[in-house]
């Protein structure tokens, strides 16, 4: 588990008072035949020893073509934006955190109790906070044992594993605290719609970004080559968060709305002059070329200037995606519109003869 990169004062006074201060921090029931589960799964029903990055959020993809082959996420167009650090979610029964205390008891040196994602207590601190009810420290609530026989369960903050170096995934530092059933907590960084939306942003997982070419193989100096992409190559993507034990859930959704081209050298140009060929109305982006056209202007295509030479320019397509989500709640909105890319080559000759 990393170290606490931000001090918490209160916190810190109340455990070298105690002298519980641990000098590793490992997750109860931990060791090297047993890992915390991944980013994207549960913690078998216990998530009270699971680390810090292991979260209850399950993900999947409800609506969409296939996924690309390069396991790259859509890079947002604000370089401002970014999924959430960190949040909370219910990791604990009464009876899973006696159970994790009791076993302190019988080996106090051995494992630790993780509070926070970066701060785990050794057996004085988690008897006397929820067992005796007895506080460490103003601002910590302390528990009769262990809210035995209430409907509810313990909760923590979990880190975002994409973003674990970020200053802000250290903002959900409340000691382990309970809530009761069918609420949710009343703090910064709880579960919203909007939160899980956002982080399932990076889940989207959208086609690979492969344009039509034509003329295939090679193209020709200053006569224009046709660019497009049929209808269906690019769908609506959604997908959907839940949290377990709630009610939170959210569904992304990315629209593809256009495709901007790059030809890999300053020799070209493009069509339209910007570059940016919208989708049109059925799907499609472009126009596939038809006999006959080859001296027409294309709606998306580009006219290289100059032979490549042996050394294929690099064309760049980027597909733009428009985000938008819909939550529990009837809450909904817009997020960052996400671009995915990809490169091929393309080969320009300068020939009098040419055959379409």
């Amino acid at each position: 588990m990393r170290p606490l990169k931000r001090a918490l004062p209160v916190l810190t006074a109340a455990v070298f008072a105690l002298g519980a201060w641990p000098t590793t921090a490992h997750a109860f029931g931990e060791d090297n035949d047993h890992q915390p589960p991944g980013p994207s799964g549960g913690a078998s029903g216990n998530s009270l020893t699971a680390g810090a990055t292991a979260t209850s959020v399950t993900v999947e993809q409800v609506s969409g073509g296939k996924s690309g082959t390069s396991g790259k996420g859509l890079a947002p167009v604000d370089p401002n934006w970014k999924p959430p650090a960190c949040w909370y979610e219910p990791v604990a029964t009464s009876e899973q955190v006696k159970a994790a205390t009791d076993q302190l008891k019988k080996t106090p040196n051995e494992n630790l109790v993780p509070v926070t994602p970066s701060l785990s207590w050794g057996e004085q601190l988690m008897v006397d906070t929820f067992e005796k009810g007895k506080s460490p420290s103003a601002g910590i609530k302390a528990y009769k044992n262990f809210n035995l026989g209430k409907d509810g369960k313990f909760w923590r903050g979990v880190v975002n594993p994409d973003m674990e170096d970020d200053t802000e995934a250290y903002n959900c530092q409340e000691i382990l605290f309970w809530q009761d059933a069918g609420a949710l907590p009343k703090i910064a960084n709880a579960p919203t719609p909007k939160i899980l939306a956002s982080y399932a942003y990076d889940k989207v997982k959208v086609p690979d970004t492969e344009v039509e070419l034509k003329p295939e193989g090679r193209s020709t100096v200053n006569l224009p080559t046709w660019v497009w992409l049929d209808k269906g190559t690019f769908e609506d993507v959604r997908v959907r968060a839940e949290l377990p034990g709630t009610d939170v859930w959210a569904e992304t959704t990315a629209k593809p709305v256009s495709l901007h081209l790059e030809p890999g050298t300053a020799d070209a140009r493009t069509f339209p002059a910007s570059g940016e060929c919208k989708v049109n109305e059925d799907g499609s982006i472009g126009t596939p070329y038809t006999k006959g056209s080859s001296k027409e202007d294309p709606p998306c295509g580009i006219a290289y200037q100059r032979a490549t030479g042996g050394k294929p320019f690099q064309l760049k397509a980027s597909v733009t995606w428009e985000i938008t989500w819909q939550g529990s709640g009837g809450a909904g909105g817009d997020l960052p519109n996400g671009t995915f890319d990809g490169t091929q080559d393309v080969e320009v000759q300068e020939i009098q003869a040419i055959n379409r």
